[in-house]
């Protein structure tokens, strides 16, 4: 695919064979362009999906984006579609049992994250919701970026929501994992205002 790519401009778009604008990240391989055209950006106001995409930000954390999305129907499969109530309910065999799939990030303290994080989106049922307490840290305004060095990777909302979800007893929560999730679900937009996907999820006009 790389091959059909005209050279970024200076903004860091590329033109793709079907005349589409993205970010060079979402260029260089089909199963990411796909990921950036059809759902990263768009919003997330279900529990479960918000669950999933919160497990999934910590796993990535110090790897890249695209190894998660390669792992992703693993994952879905070893934390049963990340079902709140099926993953708080795994005991330490269970811990045993993922530290040994190798389709899977295999890392200790993630994987007791995902298992304390869904304890605790149950938890936050009594209180609303994870779902609106994490769209309540929606900013007034989103990130107007035109090439990527102008898009942050954290913002006073996201550090609000690390700080927030701590509190509640959620791990691997820090302010620029909360970034990315806040861009992945819709409740800030970083689409470069060049791609074709800008404005797209319908949160801000």
């Amino acid at each position: 695919m790389e091959e059909n790519c005209v050279t970024p401009g200076e903004n860091g778009i590329i033109v793709g064979p079907d005349g589409l604008a993205r970010p060079l990240w979402a260029a260089a391989d089909p199963l990411m362009q796909s990921y950036y055209d059809h759902e990263w950006g768009m919003p997330v106001r279900d529990e479960q999906g918000m669950y999933e995409r919160i497990s999934l930000e910590a796993f990535q954390a110090g790897l890249s984006w695209a190894t998660i999305l390669r792992k992703r129907d693993a994952f879905r499969k070893a934390f049963l579609d990340f079902h709140p109530e099926s993953v708080a309910a795994f005991n330490q065999a269970d811990v045993e049992r993922l530290m040994l799939d190798a389709g899977i990030v295999r890392n200790r303290l993630k994987i007791n994250a995902a298992i304390t994080n869904a304890k605790a989106t149950i938890a936050l049922r009594e209180e609303g919701g994870l779902v609106d307490f994490v769209w309540s840290f929606q900013p007034a305004s989103t990130p107007v970026p035109r090439t990527v060095a102008d898009i942050p990777t954290t913002s006073p909302e996201s550090i609000a929501l690390s700080k927030a979800l701590r509190k509640k007893g959620f791990a691997f929560v820090g302010p620029t994992t909360m970034f990315a999730l806040m861009e992945a679900v819709g409740i800030v937009d970083t689409h470069l205002l060049d791609s074709h996907r800008r404005g797209s999820s319908g949160v801000w006009a």
